[in-house]
């Protein structure tokens, strides 16, 4: 099962006694703030969870796998994410 953005604005707004509409402006203004410092460059670290990284993708040659024709993929950015060791235990049981 998927944890979506409804439920955890409805799990924090039950968490913290507060309204659904409040909870809904919190997580919209934290994750439109990750995007921004993503999209600037800089990395998201949230202690204790992990860190948002941008890397940059150099030119590459691909493959239209329909096709089998020969192909450049243009550079690009992506997002990386590493977790943390605190969470890398509590997904491995505690390890």
């Amino acid at each position: 099962m998927t944890l979506t953005k409804a439920k955890i604005i409805d799990s924090i707004s039950s968490e913290l006694a507060i309204t659904k509409n409040e909870s809904s402006n919190a997580v919209e203004t934290l994750l439109e703030l990750i995007k921004q410092s993503l999209e600037s460059g800089e990395d998201v670290l949230v202690s204790g969870f992990g860190k948002f990284c941008v890397k940059e993708k150099k030119e590459r040659k691909g493959r239209n796998p329909a096709t089998g024709k020969d192909l450049m993929l243009r550079s690009r950015k992506v997002v990386t994410f590493k977790c943390s060791g605190g969470l890398r235990k509590k997904i491995n049981g505690g390890f």
